[in-house]
C-alpha cells in the first residue's frame, strides 16, 4: 500500500504546486466568510470582493488549469451574490449550506410527523417561502409569540397574491395533463372573445 501512495504521489508531484496556489485562495475565501470579528455584511461584501478581484488578476497571471478553476470559483461564488451575505444580516440565518439543509429537514420532518405522510407535502413546493419561515421562527424563537411588524400587513397581501398566482399556475397545470383537449378549448374560447371586443 506504502508503495503505491508514493509511487501515486511521484507521478502526480507536478500537479501538486497548482492544487497548493488555487487552495491557499480557497482558505483566503473561507476565512473571509467566516467573518471572526463579526463585521457587518457590508464589510464582509467589500472584503470578499476585493478578495475575488485578487483572484481573477493572479488567473489571469498564472495561465493554464489553475487559471481555470480560480476563474470558475470567481464566476460561482458571484452567482451566489445576492443571498451571500444575508446570514450576516440576519441572526438566525445560518451560515453554512449543511446548517440550512438540517433546518429544512427538520421541517420536513415534523411536517410527516403531523401529516403523518411519508414525504413531505406538495403544497411546500407553492407555500414553502411561507411555511417554513413561519415553522422555523415559532421553533427557534417560541417565546416572543405573534408580533407584527409595522406595515405587516402590506407584506402580507404581496406575499399572499404571489403564492396565489403561483397555486393558479400549478391549477392550470393540473387542468392542462387531466384533459388537454377541453384546456385548449376553453382558451380558444377566451381568445375568440377577446378578438370579438371593440
Amino acid at each position: 500500500m506504502r508503495q503505491l501512495l508514493r509511487r501515486g504521489l511521484e507521478e502526480t508531484a507536478a500537479l501538486w504546486p497548482e492544487v497548493r496556489a488555487a487552495y491557499r485562495w480557497v482558505k483566503q475565501v473561507a476565512r473571509v466568510l467566516k467573518n471572526p470579528g463579526q463585521q457587518p455584511a457590508a464589510a464582509v461584501r467589500q472584503q470578499l470582493a476585493g478578495l475575488l478581484g485578487a483572484m481573477r488578476q493572479a488567473a489571469a497571471k498564472a495561465g493554464g488549469t489553475v487559471a481555470e478553476q480560480l476563474l470558475r470559483f470567481v464566476k460561482v461564488t458571484r452567482s451566489y451574490w445576492r443571498g451571500l451575505f444575508v446570514c450576516y444580516e440576519v441572526a438566525d440565518v445560518p451560515r453554512t449550506n449543511n446548517d440550512l439543509e438540517q433546518l429544512f429537514g427538520s421541517h420536513r420532518y415534523h411536517e410527516r410527523r403531523a401529516s403523518g405522510r411519508k414525504r413531505g407535502s406538495p403544497g411546500l413546493v407553492v407555500s414553502g417561502s411561507v411555511r417554513v419561515v413561519a415553522s422555523l421562527a415559532t421553533r427557534l424563537r417560541p417565546e416572543e409569540g405573534l408580533r407584527l411588524a409595522a406595515g405587516y400587513v402590506e407584506g402580507w397581501r404581496r406575499t399572499r397574491a404571489a403564492l396565489d398566482k403561483r397555486r393558479e399556475g400549478r391549477r392550470q397545470q393540473r387542468r392542462f395533463r387531466h384533459d388537454p383537449d377541453t384546456y385548449l378549448k376553453q382558451l380558444e374560447d377566451m381568445c375568440l372573445q377577446l378578438s370579438l371586443l371593440p
